[in-house]
């Protein structure tokens, strides 16, 4: 997919989402009685003004759409008509500067919320049953007694859903105490107990990295076979450098019959470097071809890549699938405790990495979050809905952080001021922004650290 694409995508998904933001910021602000100066989408450049309303507030459409901001009256940024005075924000009452400044937050949520409802309204829930495929021989899992087929049924005493369930609860689970209690019942039917404990601080750190967790405690979801057909080829990767297209069928490796996508994975990851021959079918012809595997390190290890992406279209059996239709009520209370849980577990997880209990490399940067627009929108409605989901209630979560640079920082000024009945100083203040902007540099400089690490691993 091209850097177009991602751009688009991102664009659009952060556009919307600010404005959104900014929306909050601008209602409220109006319904109280404060005076808006400007609303506008993006920074930069005018492109569209319109000044409307008894206050002649401007909307501007400007040049730059990664953004937009609310400008409010305010007497610190200039001079202030006497008439105006009792409408500029630092003369409001704290309470109201306040929720002001919670709109914004308040309307990522209720946005992501309200875009919930309604896909779980039209399209009800549909759970993976989380039951277990290979198990790693001698691994933490093996070692508690996991086996292939069995099925988890409760995490810690709390009852899971599906595999996202499993995956939200142990990842919670070992970045807190790295023990997860698990109920389980096997493919006979019976159920039983078993234990997943690491107790090295380290290790269970290494497992809070991206698609590190299961690798780490020596497990899989069971997925249905997928035949050993090649999906989008990369282009100029190995695999496209020895000829090889997506829909060719792989036969064997060096002799060895591939009898799935899996067993392709496997055969070239634990080669690196080297030359493998690939005999393949293409339109009922068998031909064969020489691939220089690529060797890249991966969780500190190396391994090998060919550029090859597994078919779509393979789907889970009925029995694999738990559907529940609901009501608009139902759905709502469903998309309410949703949102609820997965702010709770990002300021979780957040605080933890502040601990250094879970890894930075959690943070994603412009680069990555490009991608996952832009993957999700190729995808179709729903996953990029989805996407919108998860990335509004981030950036409702993250703009309560108490930086001050933040809305989070600015609702711990005015709560200040609220309590000892005067505005902060201004040289407190300012040494407050400075030390705002600095974290967020910090923030912004490791994110974009792990962009990189990832489009070269």
């Amino acid at each position: 997919m091209n850097l177009v694409w991602y751009v688009l995508w991102f664009v659009i998904a952060v556009g919307l989402l600010v404005t959104v933001h900014e929306f909050g910021h601008f209602w409220v602000a109006r319904r109280l009685g404060f005076k808006v100066l400007r609303f506008s989408v993006g920074f930069g450049k005018p492109l569209l003004t319109r000044v409307a309303g008894a206050d002649r507030v401007e909307y501007v459409v400007a040049a730059v759409p990664l953004g937009g901001y609310v400008k409010l009256l305010d007497e610190r940024e200039g001079p202030v008509e006497p008439q105006d005075l009792p409408r500029s924000f630092t003369r409001r009452p704290p309470w109201q500067r306040i929720a002001v400044l919670l709109a914004g937050p308040a309307y990522n949520i209720v946005f992501a919320v309200l875009l919930l409802w309604g896909m779980l309204w039209i399209n009800g829930v549909t759970e993976v049953r989380p039951v277990l495929g290979d198990v790693t021989a001698d691994s933490i899992a093996s070692r508690a007694g996991l086996k292939s087929g069995d099925e988890i049924r409760a995490i810690n005493g709390a009852h899971v859903n599906g595999q996202r369930d499993v995956v939200f609860d142990l990842l919670d689970a070992m970045s807190a105490r790295g023990v997860a209690n698990l109920s389980v019942r096997g493919g006979d039917g019976a159920s039983r107990q078993a234990e997943l404990r690491v107790p090295d601080a380290a290790e269970r750190r290494r497992l809070t990295e991206p698609a590190e967790l299961f690798r780490g405690l020596g497990f899989q979801f069971w997925t249905p076979p997928v035949p050993a057909v090649l999906g989008p080829v990369t282009p100029d990767g190995p695999a496209a450098r020895a000829g090889l297209l997506a829909g060719d069928r792989i036969i064997a490796i060096d002799g060895v019959p591939m009898k799935d996508f899996r067993q392709l994975v496997e055969y070239v990851s634990a080669r690196p470097g080297e030359r493998l021959r690939i005999e393949y079918q293409r339109g009922g012809s068998e031909h064969s071809t020489q691939v220089q595997v690529a060797s890249e390190e991966a969780a500190g290890k190396r391994i090998g890549r060919i550029r090859v992406v597994q078919p779509a279209g393979v789907s889970y059996p009925p029995s694999m699938l738990l559907h529940t239709d609901l009501t608009a009520v139902s759905a709502l209370a469903r998309a309410g405790a949703e949102a609820w849980n997965m702010t709770v577990l990002q300021a979780r997880l957040f605080w933890r990495m502040v601990l250094g209990r879970v890894s930075l490399k959690n943070l994603s940067g412009p680069l990555s979050i490009s991608e996952f627009a832009g993957d999700s929108a190729e995808a179709g409605v729903a996953p990029f809905l989805s996407f919108l989901v998860l990335i509004s209630l981030s950036l409702g979560f993250l703009n309560l952080l108490p930086i001050p640079i933040l809305d989070g920082g600015q609702i711990l000024f005015q709560v200040v001021e609220w309590l000892k009945g005067s505005p902060l100083s201004e040289r407190a203040q300012a040494l407050g922004q400075q030390v705002g902007i600095a974290l967020l540099i910090v923030l912004m400089g490791v994110a974009l650290y792990n962009d990189i690490a990832r489009q070269f691993s």
